[in-house]
């Protein structure tokens, strides 16, 4: 069993459970330990899902299982919003006519 005490998983408040604004046209320089938890995240996303499509119980707002869900989404946009916004080309040459004397 993986364990991961580098890694720093946010606790779970309505404000980490908020849903997050993920800028479409801006990459995130991800560490290695972050990439790793996304990873982890990925995957039991997937096993619930698939668990929970192959259940006999509907599907509906109060089903603990997709609560579950919707919490490990919520953590995996949280870590991912945490990570550093890569700098366009645009405003990395910006910045640096704007920097020169």
């Amino acid at each position: 069993m993986a364990t991961f005490s580098s890694t720093k998983v946010p606790a779970l408040t309505s404000e980490t459970l908020r849903p997050a604004v993920v800028s479409r046209s801006k990459r995130r320089r991800i560490s290695p330990e972050a990439g790793h938890a996304l990873e982890i995240l990925g995957h039991a996303i997937e096993y619930m899902a698939d668990e929970l499509n192959a259940g006999d119980v509907p599907v509906s707002a109060g089903n603990p299982r997709l609560e579950a869900i919707q919490m490990l989404m919520a953590i995996n946009r949280r870590i991912y919003c945490d990570c550093p916004e890569v700098p366009t080309w645009r405003e990395r040459l910006s910045n640096w006519f704007h920097r020169r004397p």
